[in-house]
């Protein structure tokens, strides 16, 4: 069984400007994800997961993205389980990605 890997922001952002082809996954709150995001990220949580993993492409590789790193590993995790096939758990989250812009 294969597992998620960790990405730092600067080789995210290296991704993003290299243009490849991302999924990104915001699991913050709501109000969090309003206040401010990765552009191109989308806003997932309990209530939109079964539709996401239903009509996402599991081949793209897909970045999860929470405050700090730490719940983003978890759902790095269960995303794995449920058929992605390459997951990236964002290191130092949404916090470390505006520190470093």
């Amino acid at each position: 069984m294969s597992s998620f890997q960790h990405l730092s922001v600067a080789e995210l952002k290296t991704k993003i400007h290299a243009g490849e082809s991302l999924q990104l996954v915001d699991i913050r709150d709501a109000a969090s994800f309003a206040a401010g995001h990765i552009p191109g990220a989308f806003n997932l949580n309990n209530d939109n997961l079964a539709d996401y993993i239903r009509d996402a492409d599991m081949d793209q590789p897909l970045v999860v993205i929470c405050y700090h790193g730490i719940s983003s590993q978890g759902a790095s995790t269960y995303l794995v389980e449920q058929g992605f096939d390459q997951v990236f758990s964002l290191d130092g989250g949404f916090q470390s990605w505006q520190d470093n812009r």
